[in-house]
């Protein structure tokens, strides 16, 4: 039950803003794409930067790791795609994506493909392998598209959140639109897929400051999460404890429980608006970007801990 983990509260220290967060499986490192154009790799063992460097004079919004080739991906409010070695942080390949923002970038969990979505209101298809062509374009959001995120089984399929208020669907091999949800009454920012059992569904959060929960055969809404005053930046469903987390630029991370979907707790660490969040699969660590830096949270069985990190 998510009601039997406590929350203990420890040191804080102010940075920039972090707008995305991404955990390495295998190292203790924790990529931040910082406001300012940084992207800097934190140590939270050792709790030091290990790596940090300038990417750009445009805000980065999105960076990740794409682990199985040894690279960090960048995007940027100038529109270009930079790709990294992890180790010597060298750029090895710069491309022009988009003609706006990119918000978000989601790396696929097998193929060697990564989706980019931007204010330009398209959602792009990369294939490394081939040189990083653009493989694919997905048009049909009527404003910005602020995520992607795939599915976790049909490897083929992969969701959109924009500020058009819908959800769509999409088949990444045809190119096709699947369906699209009427979801939110404002703007959506964050959509991610989780599996209760053999069953997928939907989670998605929006400027009408509430998160939504979709049975994703039905295409019903089954809980909508009312709390928080401010819009939802971001979400997490944690893969092994029975726990949503909520962000939002009201300061605060509300903690709820996956299966009952009741509030447990409110997370509150003074880096005033949260714009991230991020878990490592088969550990403790969840880790949030906010204005002033970043927060790990170790859960347990019994407690979480949190430690700032400053960037």
């Amino acid at each position: 039950m998510a009601h039997s983990l406590n929350f203990e509260k420890e040191s804080v220290q102010t940075s920039e803003r972090v707008k995305c967060v991404d955990l390495h499986s295998s190292k203790p490192w924790i990529l931040a794409a910082v406001y300012s154009g940084n992207v800097c790799i934190w140590n939270y063992h050792s709790q030091k930067i290990e790596k940090s460097f300038k990417v750009t004079e445009s805000p980065v919004r999105s960076a990740k790791f794409i682990e199985r080739e040894n690279w960090i991906v960048v995007g940027a409010d100038d529109g270009l795609l930079r790709v990294y070695n992890c180790d010597t942080m060298e750029m090895i390949k710069e491309i022009e994506a988009h003609t706006d923002y990119i918000r978000c970038l989601a790396v696929h969990p097998t193929l060697p493909y990564m989706l980019s979505a931007s204010d330009d209101k398209l959602i792009k298809l990369w294939d490394w392998e081939k040189g990083w062509i653009c493989s694919r374009v997905f048009e049909g959001h009527g404003h910005y598209v602020m995520q992607a995120a795939f599915h976790p089984k049909a490897l083929n399929t992969f969701a959109s959140a924009s500020l058009d208020g819908t959800i769509k669907i999409w088949n990444m091999d045809s190119g096709s639109l699947d369906f699209t949800l009427d979801a939110h009454s404002k703007g959506i920012n964050c959509i991610e897929y989780f599996m209760a059992g053999d069953k997928p569904f939907l989670i998605s959060g929006s400027d009408d400051f509430t998160a939504k929960v979709w049975d994703y055969e039905t295409k019903c809404c089954v809980q909508e999460l009312e709390g928080h005053t401010h819009n939802v930046t971001a979400l997490r469903v944690h893969p092994e404890l029975p726990i949503i987390m909520t962000c939002s630029e009201d300061g605060t991370v509300r903690v709820w429980d996956k299966t009952s979907y009741r509030l447990e707790n409110t997370l509150e660490y003074g880096f005033e608006r949260v714009w991230a969040a991020a878990y490592m699969k088969d550990s403790s660590k969840v880790v949030l970007g906010c204005d002033k830096g970043m927060v790990v949270v170790s859960i347990s069985g019994s407690h979480i801990s949190d430690v700032a990190a400053d960037v």
